[in-house]
């Protein structure tokens, strides 16, 4: 098989199936701070919110609500290029197992600093982001690295709906070439590759925060 040929078209996918990882992974986690904080501090009303939102997307099956957001939300107006979708489907995801992550580390913090925060009048904002949040990211990076990965993993799902990415891509040259074994197995190196990527970007990220550097040290007294 000559490779040469279809060596553009597989670093091309894995830049697709990178990008869209990626972009995943960002406003996952913002989605996952945010519902997580709010079923911490959000009060009845937000906290069922954020609730209904983290067990809907981690009970029903990925795959399934990727073909509901492509082809369930034009019938009611709604539509999205297939790289969009892809992309607020697995944030959406990742956003609600982060939730849960947030959430426990969040609750973890002591009830003794959380009064004392009280004691020296801080309000609920103030508690949030000089006690508990300083101490608690530590607590979750690791969860949060294992679901950057996931979210890697699961991109190839995306293929499903047209997006060329490196699993669409491999699956196409595959029907070229008959050759299944060789192509298969260049994926799973690709695969494997953007993986020891992430996690090493994941490992640099973790050890800034525990270093402190992303909060003041005054926070974690």
């Amino acid at each position: 098989m000559d490779w040469s040929a279809y060596l553009p078209m597989i670093l091309q996918g894995a830049g697709v199936t990178m990008t869209i990882t990626l972009a995943s992974i960002v406003i996952g986690a913002a989605l996952a701070f945010f519902f997580g904080i709010l079923r911490v501090e959000g009060g009845p009303v937000l906290s069922t919110i954020a609730l209904c939102y983290t067990e809907v997307f981690r009970g029903t099956s990925l795959l399934v609500q990727l073909f509901w957001f492509y082809y369930a939300l034009p019938l009611v107006g709604l539509s999205f290029e297939p790289i969009t979708t892809g992309i607020l489907v697995l944030a959406a995801h990742a956003g609600g197992y982060g939730a849960e992550i947030v959430r426990g580390a969040l609750s973890s913090v002591s009830t003794q600093q959380l009064e004392a925060a009280r004691a020296l009048n801080f309000n609920r904002f103030q508690t949030l982001f000089r006690i508990s949040l300083p101490q608690a990211i530590v607590e979750m990076m690791p969860a949060f690295g294992n679901l950057a990965i996931e979210t890697l993993k699961l991109s190839s799902l995306v293929s499903l709906i047209s997006i060329a990415d490196l699993t669409f891509t491999a699956q196409s040259i595959r029907n070229l070439t008959l050759d299944s074994a060789s192509i298969y197995s260049v994926t799973l190196l690709c695969y494997f590759a953007m993986s020891l990527v992430l996690m090493v970007a994941i490992r640099i990220i973790e050890h800034v925060v525990r270093r402190g550097d992303v909060f003041p040290r005054s926070a974690h007294s």
